[in-house]
């Protein structure tokens, strides 16, 4: 398919009447930031000539190193689905650069960029498809979000007692008009939670596309006076929201993780992928786990992994290989939750997994039977690992693992280290609510 030019966005702005531009970026935490601009200065916007305060920018650079460069992607225009006094909004989604115009290594996007490129040098380019879940509250009557919520719905249910029906209704068409294929939209296992999924593609516009989804995905929800979340775990005793990813490696028009003279049809490039995954998995999972809360669902139960296994059968793995085979084959990385950077995410994923094609990493034989299932003795005999328990355990872990540093950078790696040190100190010293009632009367 051929990509937008410069040319195209500012014909396509002119004649869908677009006022104005938004220039979206990340920050290393994940969250979309902007910058709007009239309409009349996007064809300067497109020239990468304007300037932003990048100490305003959660890991960016200091205050006195402040001027900084969005270069946006013309691939990436596309009218939001909204109006403002009538006005059409366009957005694109930018890289950064520094005042010399050279890429920024803070950018979590070129990031990325860095990691496709290196398996471009291998031969390889990566798909991948994300399975993004998120919770709908009620917001009170001040308009702040709750956790109240009056559904009581489970896996693909109607539930007619509440908004959250209407408004998934309502995003789904809201990334249609975006350019979104969606595959599908239902209820997911707890109440109040959803899940919608859309058309795998190439891991940069995967990225970019799961940025967008949750801005759109919360902009909709306000529309109805409810609160989207992506918090991993914002109920105790029901399942937590995960990011189920898809990923596999093609070769030119081929699937390499296919090899249809294998017993189970999973070639050598793509085993030793998932060993390089599970080689990696505890150093990456402070990436693609990032928040204190991430750690609430990383617990037994609800299907969300808690140890390094994998299976062609059972959902109770990090890993699963879905059935399908011929370009349908891949792996399905099952730990991540929607509140990572997708970037960053998808970035060490690849990484660790090209890692373990380079150094040819065997994995373990899968694991048949319900890991939950097993004593924590079978699990040792079975060489089976458990995944950080918490965001202190995992940064260790990241500290550890040069692979997954490599792939973040310098910059990034520190920045990122420094913020969520500071999360997990505060989290570590608080003294909960959990804790007065447990221990005040008791002690």
């Amino acid at each position: 398919m051929s990509r937008l030019t410069k040319s195209d966005v500012l014909k396509m702005a002119g004649e869908l009447d677009v006022r104005f531009v938004h220039l979206q970026l990340t920050d290393i935490l994940g969250v979309v930031k902007n910058v709007a601009v009239p309409v009349e200065q996007l064809e300067k916007a497109l020239d990468g000539q304007l300037l932003f305060d990048g100490s305003s920018i959660e890991g960016f650079v200091r205050i006195e190193e402040s001027d900084m460069l969005l270069l946006p992607d013309p691939d990436t225009f596309a009218v939001l689905p909204w109006r403002h006094g009538g006005a059409a909004t366009a957005r694109l989604i930018c890289d950064v650069l520094d005042h010399n115009g050279e890429p920024f290594a803070g950018c979590p996007r070129l990031a990325l960029k860095r990691a496709l490129a290196r398996a471009a040098a291998l031969g390889y380019t990566m798909n991948a498809g994300p399975e993004a879940e998120f919770f709908l509250f009620h917001r009170d009557e001040n308009g702040r979000a709750t956790t109240r919520t009056h559904d009581q719905g489970s896996y693909f249910d109607l539930s007619p007692l509440d908004r959250g029906e209407d408004a998934r209704r309502d995003m789904v068409l809201a990334l249609q008009q975006m350019g979104f294929e969606v595959e599908s939209a239902h209820h997911e296992n707890a109440p109040a939670q959803h899940e919608i999924d859309f058309r795998y593609a190439d891991a940069l516009k995967t990225a970019d596309r799961i940025a967008t989804f949750r801005f759109v995905v919360r902009k909709i929800a306000m529309g109805h006076n409810l609160h989207a979340t992506f918090m991993p775990k914002p109920l105790y005793g029901v399942a937590g929201s995960g990011m189920h990813t898809h990923q596999s490696l093609f070769r030119g028009g081929e699937n390499a993780f296919y090899d249809p003279e294998s017993p189970s049809g999973l070639s050598r490039v793509c085993l030793h992928y998932l060993g390089g995954l599970m080689e990696h998995a505890r150093g990456m999972t402070a990436v693609t786990n990032p928040l204190v809360n991430s750690y609430k669902r990383l617990a037994t139960g609800f299907e969300a992994p808690a140890y390094i296994a994998w299976s062609e059968s059972n959902r109770s793995p990090f890993i699963r290989v879905p059935a399908r085979r011929g370009l349908g084959t891949r792996l399905e990385l099952r730990s991540p939750d929607p509140s990572c950077n997708p970037y960053l995410a998808l970035a060490v994923m690849l990484a660790c997994g090209l890692d373990g094609i380079e150094r040819e990493i065997e994995p373990p034989p899968p694991v048949k039977g319900n890991i939950y299932d097993m004593t924590e003795e079978e699990r040792l005999v079975a060489g089976i690992r458990s995944l950080p328990q918490s965001l202190g355990e995992a940064l260790e872990e990241l500290k550890k693992d040069a692979v997954v540093q490599e792939t973040l950078g310098p910059h990034i790696l520190e920045h990122f280290l420094k913020a969520k040190q500071i999360e997990w100190d505060l989290y570590r010293t608080q003294v909960h609510q959990w804790e007065i009632d447990r221990y005040l009367a008791m002690f």
